[in-house]
């Protein structure tokens, strides 16, 4: 049978205290819908459908890649009454798989092995056995270890109060058998609303199997009701893609201290430090040092390159055998070439340092073209904005340049070239001659400092 994923996602969240639906709220960079709806993608749904609510234009807008049939749920009435949104547009012989958009961290193995037990107009569900099952609803079992039913915690008895396998909520059952429960489910409760765990009696009392499965961590199937458990599920996420990269033949200082907010792929032998950030999509080559409380936002880093710490590096190619910082910031469209090395405090922006080339102290390189072998002196500032447009700076091959320099674009330094210390350089250099710009030195002999009243 083919499936069909229904993603409830219309809940508010109020004990979120945020105007952002509950569901956008993100885990390791990503929203939590997303999360679900990736795994949605990866079990081969014929369709997807996200059931919304709250805050719908901003879910659809934040969503738009998704394929995705987006069902509103006008009044908030219910599980059974959010699924009932959907399920009529699923095909009757499809199978639905019922899925939480704020239960992110769900693995696709355990989807399958639930999805792939479904027989017939049999419900498979998925049960958690729980240490502390407080404010669960239990699984109860008959002598033949069937299930019968499921007991809300308000409801149970002392008995079943110690029953320690609990209801997810998560389930997969032939849409046609789905669509003729949901007729039956009645809102005679307290809150007045429909609830899907009804449908788990109604089908055995018409004489169908409950089949259940587990899924290999109870975190997979936790939910976010506040910041707290949100912070608590990143946690969980990223210590789980932080092995992913160590068993691969990388090394994470502490996976406790790692934030990776998009993909992250790392080559064997790398080294990550402690309280880095990753953003975006990062790719980090192997044997590649990655110093302590480092940021790199869509960025390659090549191997055996070395980043060290504090170094902010967004947009930008970092490659083979390159140095990097302390404290260095590279910023997005620039290309350190191999070899090349730029040091603490300096910042660069669309520019290109060729192989061999350094810039190792105090220095803004802005929209320049940086050959190889170059030296840029301490202090050295291009200046590429005139307050309306930008200019580049070009310096060839081997050039030297002292430090407590300006070069104002457009401009070009020759090949081979030398700029004397303190020097600003409005017109273009000569290849292998020395260029100065300097005041002449004066001396103002039986002067006084001023002195305080």
């Amino acid at each position: 049978m083919k499936l069909s994923v229904i993603i409830l996602a219309a809940g508010k969240g109020s004990r979120m205290k945020s105007d952002l639906p509950k569901v956008l709220h993100k885990i390791a960079g990503k929203p939590m819908v997303e999360h679900v709806y990736d795994r949605s993608v990866e079990l081969d749904a014929e369709s997807i459908h996200v059931v919304y609510g709250h805050g719908g234009e901003m879910l659809k807008q934040a969503c738009q890649t998704f394929d995705a049939d987006w069902v509103e749920q006008r009044e908030q009435l219910g599980t059974a009454h959010a699924v009932q949104q959907a399920s009529p547009h699923i095909d009757d012989d499809n199978i639905a798989l019922i899925l939480y958009g704020d239960v992110p961290l769900i693995k696709t193995d355990t989807l399958n092995a639930l999805v792939n037990s479904v027989s017939g107009d049999d419900i498979a569900l998925l049960t958690v056995d729980l240490e502390d099952p407080t404010g669960y609803g239990r699984i109860v079992r008959d002598t033949n270890d069937a299930v019968t039913a499921i007991v809300e915690h308000k409801d149970a008895d002392d008995s079943q109060k110690k029953i320690k396998e609990v209801n997810t909520g998560i389930l997969a059952v032939r849409a046609a058998y789905l669509n003729a429960c949901l007729q039956r489910i009645g809102n005679d409760n307290a809150q007045g609303e429909y609830y899907l765990t009804d449908l788990i009696e109604i089908a055995v009392n018409d004489g169908n199997k409950i089949v259940t499965a587990q899924p290999t961590d109870e975190s997979e199937v936790e939910g976010v009701n506040d910041r707290i458990q949100l912070a608590k599920l990143e946690r969980i996420r990223q210590i789980e893609l932080a092995h992913a990269i160590m068993a691969d033949g990388a090394m994470i200082a502490d996976p406790a201290r790692i934030d990776i907010r998009g993909e992250l792929s790392v080559g064997n032998e790398a080294f990550i430090d402690i309280n880095c950030v990753f953003e975006g999509e990062v790719n980090i080559g192997t044997g590649a040092r990655i110093g302590a409380g480092c940021v790199i936002s869509n960025s390659t880093i090549a191997c055996d390159s070395v980043i060290k710490p504090h170094s902010i590096i967004e947009d930008a190619i970092v490659d083979k055998n390159v140095e990097v910082g302390p404290f260095a910031r590279i910023r997005p469209g620039t290309h350190l070439y191999e070899g090349s090395k730029v040091g603490n405090f300096v910042e660069m922006k669309n520019t290109e340092l060729g192989a061999g080339s350094k810039a190792s102290h105090l220095s803004y390189l802005g929209d320049s073209e940086i050959g190889k072998d170059v030296n840029i002196g301490a202090g050295t500032i291009t200046c590429n904005y005139d307050g309306v447009n930008k200019h580049r700076t070009i310096i060839k091959d081997g050039a030297f340049i002292g430090s407590d320099t300006q070069l104002v674009a457009p401009v070009t330094v020759g090949e081979n070239a030398t700029v004397g210390a303190g020097s600003t350089i409005t017109k273009d250099t000569d290849d292998h001659a020395l260029t100065l710009s300097r005041s002449a030195q004066k001396v103002v002999k039986g002067w006084e400092r001023p002195k305080k009243g």
